[in-house]
Parts: C-alpha cells; structure tokens; sequence
C-alpha cells in the first residue's frame, strides 16, 4: 500500500458500524480496488463488567456512529464510501474529507505508528507533553515495542522514574 494512504472518518447510522465495515470491504473485493482502500476499521474497546459476581469482558465501541477507512482519497474511492449503504457521509467540510493526524491516529490506537528514534540510554531530555513537561531528565531504558522511554526525572530532592511516549520528549 502506498504512502499516500490516509485514515478518514466515515459517518454512518448508529448501530450499522459493522455492517458498513463489511459492505465497504465487498464492495473494494468486487471492484478491485484494493489500491485505493486499504483498511476499514471500527474502534473497539474491551470493558470488564462485573454481573452476579462474576467478571465478563465486553467489546463495545469506541466511537458510535463512525467507521475509520484507510484510503488513498479519489472520486472513485470517495464515490464508493459515500454511496455505501449506512453512510451519511465523511467527517468534514461537504466537499473535501479531512484526514486524520498521525498523533490524532496514534491516540485512538487505531494504528501503531512506529517511530524511529535517535536517542540512547544516557541520553539528556526535555518531556514537552503530558504532566511531566518541561520537567528535564536522563533516559534509563527504551521500550521499542511499546515507543516508549524510561525517564528519571529530579522531583522532589531525587531521582523519580516515569515512563513517556516518543513523542513526549525532545533532545536537550
């Protein structure tokens, strides 16, 4: 799949997710185009509900109403989605679907974008996001399945290790 992919939001009835997922993934099938819609995604998130005592996992979805479409965007791509059954249409203006940002992709955990980085253990940072920014630090350990760093930062009179995203820290 090519690099010009984008993730977009689709709109649908609320309660046709699934059901929009499937007849987008037929409809690409029937058609050939591959090419041009890659992945079509329903967010999901498990719950642990608690009934009689007993502990069950329950799947529900993250945002009702929506379907996430990896795709490379043209009239023919746009066509396709749009005329699904269950689609009301594309988050955004009417005319022109607005894509996702990769940090707005990343925190929705609908793909996991791997960053290459160019830090080492030893390495001085500064955090730039999250409840820790602006604190300064060294990096004691890199997590590169999970993109993320083992920071210890001075708080408080000592040493305090926090873990942070790739993204949450720049090089001083």
């Amino acid at each position: 799949m090519s690099e010009d992919a984008k993730w977009y939001v689709v709109h649908t009835y609320s309660g046709h997710e699934n059901k929009v997922k499937v007849n987008i993934e037929k409809m690409v099938e029937n058609r050939g185009m591959e090419d041009l819609i890659a992945e079509v995604n329903v967010p999901m998130e498990e719950k642990i509900e608690i009934k009689n005592g007993k502990k069950r996992i329950k799947e529900s979805k993250l945002f009702p109403g929506y379907v996430i479409v990896k795709m490379i965007m043209t009239d023919e791509s746009w066509y396709l989605v749009r005329n699904t059954r269950g689609v009301t249409g594309f988050v955004g203006p009417s005319s022109k679907p607005v894509p996702l940002t990769e940090e707005e992709v990343r925190s929705m955990g609908v793909e996991i974008i791997r960053q290459d980085i160019d830090f080492k253990v030893g390495d001085s940072v500064r955090v730039i996001s999250g409840p820790f920014e602006s604190f300064i630090g060294s990096i004691e350990k890199i997590n590169m399945d999970k993109q993320t760093f083992k920071v210890l930062i001075s708080m408080f009179g000592r040493e305090t290790p926090v873990e942070l995203e790739f993204h949450q820290v720049e090089a001083l």
